[in-house]
Formats: structure tokens, sequence, C-alpha cells
């Protein structure tokens, strides 16, 4: 065989490579909300295996186990919409009432602050703007509302087959677990287990913290609302009590419904509650729960906040919800595959005092 035949065949199998790695990627781009879907539903799972697993332990039959759970978290959410839905639709609809007159009030004093600048009041003032102008014409409101028709039906079909692969990995586990030992040799499968062991304990510690966390923030967030007569101030603080699931900016985007609210009812109200929103914040996100998620998961906060960005970069809202479970995933499989083969070093406090306090020259 000549080296010009060599060539050819070495160019043609680095083409066909190449070919492969594109068409692999473009796959794994198309597919990137599955996985992500699926990555949210392991997370459930594995949340919802520990109260099914400990019924089982004491003597309740998995199938029934899983029944009770199940049917446990559908009666508290049923609860929840009950009994906060209908208030928020209220109080969101109030809100939607007011909005033109908060614009117009708005627009009284920003005409009190440019009432130097006669340009930028005449336009302020000028009759042709309005909120209508704002809408959309009416063949295209027609178009969005077929288009996020067609979207809420693909949510409540996307919605089903989350449910049922939750529930059918939860009630039937076993094969599941045997195709997870499968993809490791056996070798490996002791640190496989204990990865996953240690995955499981990360993730329920997660929840718990933010059990705590939103609890904490519920309270606070509907005492203050209350005291300052800002309407449904329970219903907003219910809906906080979720918002440590997204770390860092999941309160900011809850705190949003009530400022605005609080906003319809006078400025300085709004005021002081953005302020409040805002040393809440604060006090929760740099004090406290660093402190129950480091007790709990022994995840160090500057490792959250670097995926934060990472995830939420890649993958929008559910990439920042995934935060916490996948640096808990990441941290259980690296100690267990990684960490755990290397030797300890007596000398790494020496090592890293000498970072922390390094010696002036003589």
């Amino acid at each position: 065989m000549t080296q010009s035949e060599n060539l050819y065949k070495a160019l043609a199998k680095a083409i066909g490579l190449a070919a492969i790695a594109v068409v692999l990627l473009w796959l794994l781009y198309k597919v990137t909300a599955v996985l992500l879907l699926f990555l949210l539903a392991l997370v459930f799972i594995i949340i919802i295996n520990a109260p099914v697993g400990w019924l089982e332990k004491k003597g309740m039959k998995r199938g029934w186990a899983s029944f009770v759970v199940f049917g446990i978290i559908f009666l508290v959410f049923l609860l929840l919409g009950w009994l906060v839905i209908p208030r928020l639709y209220f109080q969101t609809q109030e809100l939607i009432d007011n909005l033109p007159n908060y614009i117009q009030n708005l627009r009284s004093y920003v005409t009190s602050w440019v009432a130097d600048n006669p340009v930028i009041r005449n336009e302020i003032k000028n009759e042709e703007f309005s909120i209508t102008n704002l809408l959309p014409p009416a063949g295209r409101l027609i178009n969005m509302m077929g288009n996020y028709s067609l979207l809420l039906f693909s949510m409540i079909f996307v919605s089903i087959l989350f449910i049922c692969i939750v529930v059918y990995s939860v009630s039937r586990p076993r094969p599941l677990l045997e195709i997870y030992y499968n993809i490791f040799p056996p070798a490996k499968r002791e640190k496989a287990q204990n990865a996953l062991i240690h995955t499981s304990t990360m993730l329920n510690g997660w929840i718990k913290a933010n059990l705590i966390g939103g609890s904490i923030e519920a309270v606070c967030t509907t005492v203050f609302l209350s005291i300052m007569e800002v309407p449904g101030a329970w219903i907003w603080g219910a809906v906080v009590l979720f918002a440590e699931l997204i770390p860092n900016i999941g309160f900011y985007i809850m705190s949003v419904p009530p400022t605005l609210l609080a906003l319809s009812v006078s400025p300085l109200t709004g005021l002081w509650v953005f302020i409040f929103f805002i040393v809440l914040s604060e006090i929760m996100g740099s004090f406290v729960m660093p402190r129950l998620i480091a007790s709990k998961m022994n995840l160090h906060p500057v490792s959250t906040l670097f995926m934060l960005l990472v995830m939420g970069s890649a993958f929008g809202l559910i990439g920042a919800l995934l935060t916490v479970p996948v640096t808990a995933i990441i941290k259980a499989y690296y100690t267990a595959f990684k960490v755990q083969d290397q030797k300890e070093d007596s000398k790494m406090d020496e090592r890293i005092d000498n970072v922390l306090y390094p010696q002036t020259g003589k």
C-alpha cells in the first residue's frame, strides 16, 4: 500500500470520526431538555425514596408504601393549591386592575421630577401614550394565544410523563438499580454504591435545609407584609416558602409579585417592601442558608454559586433549579471515585496554613 493511499485512508477516517462527533453533538443538543427532565426526575426519585424506604423497613410492602407517600404529597399540593391559587389569582387580578392607576401615579411622579424639562414633560403628557398602545394587534394576540395553548398542552403532557417516570421508578427501583450497577465493572460497584448513598444523603439534607430556610422566610414575609397592610400577606408567604429551591436568586424572583402589589398600595409601601426583601435575602443568603446547607450537605457556598452561574447560563431556570442537586451529585461521585483513592496527606493543614499565612521575607 502506497503512502498516498495510507494518507487517503487516514483522512477519510478523520472525516468520518468528525462527522460522527458532529452528529452526536447535534443529538445531544436536541435532547438537552429531555436529559434535564430526566435529571430532575432522578432528583425527585432519590428524595421520595427515603420515606418510601423507611416505611418498607417498618414492614409495609413497597407498593403500599409508595401509594401512601405519593398520596400524602398529592394531598399536600392539593391543599396548597386550594388555599393559595384562588387567592393568588384574585390578588393578581387586583394588581392588573390597579395597574392603570399605578401607571398614572407613576407618570405624575415622573412629571414632577422633570418639571424643569418641557420637552420630556410634553412627551409624558401626550394623550397618545396609554396602556392600549403597548398591547399587540388583535391578529398577533390571537396567534400568541394559540401558541400559548399549544405550550400549555405540551407542558401538561410532559408533566404526566414526568409523574409516571417518578412513580414507576420509586415503586419498582430494583431493575433500574441493576442497570445502574451493570454500567460499572464489578471492581467499581462498591464505589458506585457509596456515591449513590452519599448523593441520597445530601439531597435529603438539601430538602431539609430548604424547608427550614423557606419556613423562616415565609414567617418573616407574612408578618412584615401584614404590618405593611399588603393584601394577601400569607399567600405571598406561602409562595416564598419555595424560594430557596433556586439558590440566591429564587427569593428575588418570588418577591416580585408582592413588591408590585405593594406599589399599587402606595409608592412608599412598595419601597419599604422592596428594602425588606433585599435585607432578608442578604441575611438568609449570606448567613442562614450557607450554614444550613453546610450542616445538612457539607457543600461550600462558593461551589454552589459557581454551579449556579454554570447551570443558569447553560440551561436557564431549570438549570438554576438543578444547581444544588447537580453539585451534590458531582461531589458524591468525585469523593467516591477520586478522593478515596488518594493517600491522606499528613501535611495538608500545614500546606493550607502556608498559603493563608505566608511568611514574609527576612
